[in-house]
């Protein structure tokens, strides 16, 4: 790529395939201004309520924010959020091919109940048992499908059940077969289950409980020992870990690169990591340097943490950024 205007161009010829656990996030908002006489909890009177896209599906809604196409592939179950889920997807313009509905499983479901902008209350519904042999069979099958027409994938676990150990291998050597790259955004039940991918992208509390290992933030000795451990564990290509406020890291086994946060004004950081991937994924499809394909993510995250709620990226705000900061030309190049 010979400039971020044709790197971003490029963006809009790419399929990604993310595979994972989704789910619905769902609100009610409402007001609150006394309490139940039946017993010490707040009455919320409703005055609002959505349903969005969660979890993988909500890296979906990134890819396709970056211009790219997503296709999604995940297990469901046959139930009435199920349909919502689906609903959802038409509405945003992105298939369900890559969809296994399952009668033994239930749609993941987070409602969250709000009131005086301040959250009382969040009820789960999900099933967190491991997938069965059949909703298995199926999800590879649909998998297998998509993957012919992908540029690279994303593994999104949310540690539901979809990622097993078993699954994750067959999933990664399919598309080491076929040379497609590989972008991992882990839990902890299966961190070290993502041998030879091609990016893993922990956060930092991740690595420390996926490798079970405790050190200061500020011993970056400790901390880069961690993820050499981790690298070599994985045997991954790249290795990108984001530190909040401190920004990203990245190396390739040999280069070791740290990006600082921009300053910004944090509304909120939900669904940061899922645009962080995405950037990540279409980048290192394109091929380019680690540490602009980490400086971009990093800008990305950043961005979406100024927006209240979970919001995908806007590709051309991203843009912009990035050319006002003029990481393409500051980054292109590998620095220690």
């Amino acid at each position: 790529m010979n400039s971020l205007k044709e790197l971003f161009d490029s963006f809009d010829d790419l399929t990604v395939l993310i595979v994972g656990d989704v789910m619905i996030d769902s609100y009610l908002w409402g007001k609150s201004s006394r309490l139940s006489p039946e017993a010490p909890v707040p009455i919320v009177n409703v005055v609002k309520t959505e349903k969005r896209l969660g979890g993988a599906a909500n890296v979906a809604l990134n890819v396709q924010g970056m211009g790219a196409k997503p296709l999604l592939c995940s297990v469901i179950g046959d139930d009435l959020e199920g349909a919502d889920f689906e609903r959802l997807l038409e509405e945003k313009q992105l298939s369900t091919e890559g969809i296994v509905k399952s009668v033994e499983r239930v749609t993941t479901t987070k409602q969250r109940i709000i009131a005086g902008n301040q959250q009382l209350l969040r009820i789960d519904s999900e099933h967190e048992t491991e997938l069965t042999k059949f909703e298995e069979r199926h999800l590879l099958e649909r998998y297998e499908k998509l993957l012919k027409k992908c540029d690279v994938v994303i593994f999104e676990d949310y540690d539901k059940g979809v990622l097993t150990a078993s699954v994750i291998q067959k999933l990664i050597a399919a598309a080491q077969k076929m040379n497609i790259p590989t972008v991992v955004d882990p839990k902890k039940k299966n961190f070290l289950s993502y041998v030879g991918v091609s990016l893993f992208k922990p956060n930092l509390k991740e690595l420390k409980e996926g490798l079970k290992v405790e050190f200061a933030e500020a011993n970056l000795e400790a901390f880069e020992q961690a993820a050499e451990t981790l690298q070599h564990k994985l045997q991954a290509g790249n290795i990108l870990i984001t530190l909040s406020e401190r920004g990203v890291f990245c190396t390739d086994g040999e280069t070791k690169t740290y990006i600082d946060a921009h300053v910004r004004s944090i509304s909120d950081v939900s669904g940061a990591g899922d645009t962080v991937v995405s950037i990540a994924a279409l980048c290192l499809a394109r091929q380019i340097p680690l540490p602009l394909l980490a400086g971009l993510a990093n800008l990305g995250g950043g961005l979406v943490c100024e927006q209240v709620g979970v919001v995908p990226i806007d590709k051309g705000r991203l843009y912009e950024e990035a050319r006002e900061f003029n990481l393409f030309e500051e980054l292109s190049e590998t620095r220690n």
